[in-house]
């Protein structure tokens, strides 16, 4: 930069500001641009449209990587260098998804919305605002000729069905990375600091046949197992360790008379620690029939691994919560039982800011709003903590 040194906190609140039509219409946009998770098509024709919305808006990347998009969800990562400019260095990645949970033809009787302060419609909040504000911070700090780090996005298209078929990319993706940001939605404006792990297991039961009322001491109920099994895992769980375990769906038997030759259940767990995971995994391993007769198997794993608070994530809302002093508003943080991309990051050691997106609520419900002051705001901190790192 040349000349007298600028006030970089109202450069980047002034900035964001003038931004404020901008980041209107591009949500607008994106959320009629309809990218379900389970919609290869629609997912492949969204991820070509959000490519070149971002050319327009922050330029061509340096780098693109395409992956996927015929028998599994598109996944992108496109790499933005640290400019030419004095105090440029290190590397950070940005993870962000564009699939949502909302069906094929859902904006077309819930459109987006623009009330008051308020922009409604599917996916709005979760989370497509997290990468509108992103694409404009990069773009309004590199507008103002600020040194910032080279940065790495990652478009992930699946993130709401478990990131089956992107986490090594993710992986992969911030293997050489700094700090690692977010998108996600925020907790009622706080940034999320720890997250959950969590797994889907999923528990099959076969038992042997008999009738029930010609002979009730044969055969093995898995219906009778299965209700051990719930009991259990239930029981399993330790609130005071944060630790819940939920038995989500059963199934079994054929008719009332039948002793049931199988059952099923599906299990979801959420863990705040590393070692309860681990001392979940030793319940599922020690499940064991009553009737020497029934057969227990257990299938699935952890989705996602455990986002403890480290030192490294500490420092950065540290960081970014200077930046926030600076423009003017307090940030808080919070630990958060849900799950993102954040959770592959932290597993790999990187300090990870996560729910630096949308200010506003109602993720994966009807209701979901964000808050076009909040858009305006975190556009600004976006961008501040990019100019820092």
């Amino acid at each position: 930069m040349s000349g007298a040194p600028i006030d970089v906190a109202k450069a980047l609140a002034e900035g964001a500001a003038a931004r404020r039509e901008a980041l209107i219409a591009d949500l607008v946009a994106l959320v009629d641009l309809e990218t379900p998770s389970d919609d290869l098509a629609l997912l492949r024709s969204g991820v070509e449209a959000i490519e070149g919305w971002l050319e327009s808006t922050v330029g061509p990347a340096a780098r693109r990587v395409a992956v996927g998009g015929q028998d599994a969800a598109p996944h992108r990562v496109l790499d933005y260098p640290a400019p030419l400019v004095s105090g440029s260095r290190g590397r950070v990645a940005v993870l962000c998804h564009y699939d949502t949970v909302w069906p094929a033809g859902t904006t077309a009787e819930r459109p987006a919305r623009v009330d008051g302060d308020r922009i409604t419609g599917p996916g709005a909040f979760d989370m497509k605002a997290g990468l509108v504000q992103f694409a404009h911070a990069l773009a309004l700090v590199d507008g103002l000729n600020l040194p910032r780090p080279s940065v790495r996005l990652v478009l992930n298209g699946d993130e709401e069905v478990g990131s089956v078929t992107s986490r090594a990319l993710i992986e992969e993706a911030v293997a050489d990375s700094g700090p690692v940001l977010v998108f996600e939605s925020s907790a009622d404006a706080a940034v999320k600091t720890a997250r959950k792990g969590v797994g889907m297991f999923d528990v099959e039961i076969t038992g042997v046949e008999t009738h029930a009322g010609l002979d009730p001491t044969g055969g093995a109920s898995a219906i009778d197992e299965l209700a051990r099994v719930v009991l259990a895992l239930h029981g399993a769980a330790d609130l005071a360790e944060d630790t819940s375990v939920n038995v989500g769906v059963v199934s079994g038997g054929t008719r009332r008379n039948v002793k049931a030759g199988s059952a099923h259940a599906l299990v979801d767990v959420r863990v705040s620690s590393a070692a309860e995971a681990e001392r979940i995994d030793g319940v599922f391993a020690t499940l064991a029939p009553a009737n020497p007769e029934a057969r227990i198997t257990v299938s699935g794993g952890w989705n996602r691994p455990v986002m403890e608070r480290t030192e490294q994530t500490a420092e950065l809302f540290r960081l970014a919560r200077q930046c926030a002093a600076e423009l003017g508003f307090d940030l808080r943080e919070v630990a958060v039982g849900g799950a993102s991309d954040g959770n592959f990051a932290a597993a790999l050691g990187h300090g990870v800011l996560d729910g630096l997106g949308a200010v506003g609520d109602g993720a994966h419900a009807r209701h979901e709003w964000v808050s076009i002051d909040g858009m305006v705001q975190r556009t600004a901190l976006a961008a501040a903590v990019l100019a820092r790192l």
